[in-house]
């Protein structure tokens, strides 16, 4: 019952927290990829119907299978369109795992039409609702799943009132049995436990690249978000015609604390300008943990704002003494910076990384507690 009930907790927190930037951009070429896959099971679902046809003479069903397949077709398309843009769509994903869903409640309401029990029975069909939703764990987002099993479960519970509504004659064909209110609960009970599962791989997903992609010591992302976030954050401002600025952060004298105090005192500082920098930042603005006492914070602006900005926080970590313990004197810390941007100095993360270096290392040769933005 513990378990239960945590897997419910984790659940619940999934589904208010929004996945971190990582998450978003690994789910964004999960789409492409489900996009991808549904062209080619649409492409071999548009068999199905002309198989029935030649085979079964059934004209009805291949009908209606066939309306269901060329529209999951046309859909298709139009999603992986949407997914290959460079453009992030952070509706994209709800709105074709929700088509996704609804083109198979579409195809069991026609088959209902002509004969009641296929709506329910049809196995085949049936069968889609659940690798809809565990198709949702590619797109790395917990809400996803949940929206998508929950319209799965609504969507067929509503067509099992349509369905059961009509005459007890219809309830049953030679074809496909005899409408059982049992089966459908049964099936409706599947969707769940798919639609929980599903959620809580994608939940368990999202913590371990939590973890590895954020610093244990202060919280900040660390260079697993500089890896593979902030060259997203490059290519977008390059195609908003923006400038982007990195300036490379490093504590002064930043030894003299581990060597004076210890190292578990020098960690309680780390935490201390992380939390004092966090504070004075937007969210726009990631702070990146990139080693030791060395920080990269990432500006969409120009250099000589950036220059302002970084200035700023170097005055606020000035103006915030760090307090050892209670009966302790407190010290006063500082920071050295260098900055560089794109396009004026490099077009690449590694070029500007190597350009905000050189004007750190300028910074601390021309006495520390500083920031240089020009060579």
């Amino acid at each position: 019952m513990n378990t239960f009930k945590q897997s419910l907790d984790d659940l619940s927190r999934g589904l208010r927290e929004r996945p971190d930037e990582i998450m978003i951009e690994i789910g964004a070429g999960g789409e492409l990829l489900v996009a991808r896959i549904r062209v080619v099971a649409a492409a071999l679902l548009l068999l199905l119907p002309i198989t029935n046809f030649i085979l079964e003479r059934s004209y009805y069903e291949s009908i209606a299978g066939a309306v269901g397949a060329v529209g999951a077709f046309l859909l298709s398309l139009l999603w992986l369109r949407l997914a290959k843009d460079h453009r992030l769509y952070r509706w994209l994903p709800f709105v074709s795992a929700a088509c996704d869903v609804s083109i198979v409640s579409a195809v069991l309401f026609l088959l209902s039409l002509n004969i009641p029990s296929a709506g329910l029975n049809s196995v085949v069909v049936w069968s889609c609702y659940p690798l809809v939703i565990v198709a949702t764990a590619l797109r790395n987002d917990v809400r996803v799943c949940l929206l998508t099993g929950a319209m799965a479960i609504v969507q067929f519970s509503l067509l099992c009132i349509f369905i059961t509504n009509q005459s007890n004659d219809a309830a049953m064909s030679m074809d496909y049995g005899v409408i059982s209110v049992s089966n459908q609960i049964q099936r409706m009970v599947v969707l769940v436990a798919v639609s929980m599962l599903t959620a809580v791989v994608v939940y368990r997903m999202q913590l371990l690249v939590q973890l590895s992609g954020t610093d244990g010591l202060t919280g900040l992302p660390n260079r697993l978000y500089l890896n593979h976030r902030v060259p997203h954050l490059l290519a977008q401002a390059k195609n908003d015609n923006a400038t982007l600025s990195l300036a490379i952060i490093n504590m002064d004298l930043f030894k003299r604390i581990n060597d004076d105090l210890g190292h578990l005192v020098g960690d309680k500082a780390l935490r201390h300008v992380a939390k004092t920098l966090r504070e004075h930042l937007h969210a726009e603005e990631p702070l990146i943990r990139i080693g030791g006492e060395e920080f990269l914070l990432v500006m969409r602006m120009p250099i000589g704002s950036a220059w302002e900005r970084i200035e700023f926080l170097r005055k606020q970590i000035n103006a915030n003494p760090f307090l050892p313990h209670p009966d302790a004197v407190p010290r006063v810390l500082s920071f050295s910076a260098g900055i560089s941007c794109c396009p004026h100095d490099a077009s690449d993360i590694s070029d500007m990384l190597k350009h905000a270096d050189r004007r750190l290392r300028a910074a601390k040769q021309q006495g520390r507690n500083r920031t240089v933005a020009r060579d």
